[in-house]
């Protein structure tokens, strides 16, 4: 079965890029979409493949033109995906992961109820604060303000957890990977309606541990964290 649509959102530095270039090492017939974004590259990034930078300008003549099936604004700048790119995957017999944020995954499920959502934590806040700063570093950004800004935005993100199908608490990388596959391929498996193999049947059993339903406790320790913890 090709044309499921996985959805991942995560807070700023919660790894999810490392887990989604993982994950796409290891799942055939998964294509990443490339989205829109007016933010200037960071880093090594390269246009076309971690986003299509393009102006703000080019970017509202696109939504005048109802080409993005999602779009949103997060820290003053435009995100957004083409209404074209699950067609095509579809049409190449792949799934398609869309890299998307809170605004879009409920844009994105109101008009597509069968996407599957996946939600990356991280596993305190403490822990999101280190990671934001190791970023900052590498970015050569030390602006206190926008490492504080990202944690405030975090906490109202993982408030958003309810809207999701999935959540995965992203504590060790290869557990993580691990699970992030799990979900994907047990997916396959139950929508194929097949009877599944011994490994499709420990996918099945992996993914299920990580239903919104079973992580509620784990949910809110990570958001009491954020209660608890002094200001950044």
């Amino acid at each position: 079965m090709s044309g499921i649509l996985y959805i991942i959102s995560a807070p700023s530095g919660s790894g999810k890029t490392t887990l989604v270039n993982e994950l796409r090492q290891y799942v055939p017939h998964l294509e990443f979409s490339v989205s829109f974004t007016t933010r200037t590259p960071r880093g090594s990034e390269q246009d076309g493949r971690e986003y299509h930078f393009i102006t703000r300008g080019e970017f509202e003549t696109m939504i005048e033109g109802g080409e993005f099936l999602e779009y949103a604004q997060v820290f003053g700048n435009y995100y957004g995906t083409s209404r074209t790119v699950l067609q095509q995957a579809k049409q190449r017999g792949n799934d398609l992961l869309l890299d998307i944020d809170v605004q879009g995954e409920r844009q994105v499920k109101e008009k597509m109820p069968d996407a599957v959502s996946i939600f990356v934590l991280p596993p305190s806040r403490t822990e999101l604060e280190s990671r934001l700063r190791k970023r900052s570093l590498s970015e050569n950004v030390h602006a206190e303000e926008t490492i504080r800004r990202r944690l405030d935005t975090a906490r109202r993100e993982i408030e958003k957890y309810p809207n999701y199908d999935y959540i995965l608490i992203n504590d060790r990388l290869e557990q993580s990977v691990d699970r992030l596959q799990a979900i994907v391929l047990g997916e396959r498996t139950r929508r194929s309606g097949k009877p599944p193999s011994a490994d499709e049947k420990r996918y099945l059993e992996t993914a299920e541990k990580c239903l919104k339903s079973k992580m509620e406790d784990e949910i809110k320790v990570i958001l009491g964290s954020f209660d608890d913890s002094s200001p950044a």
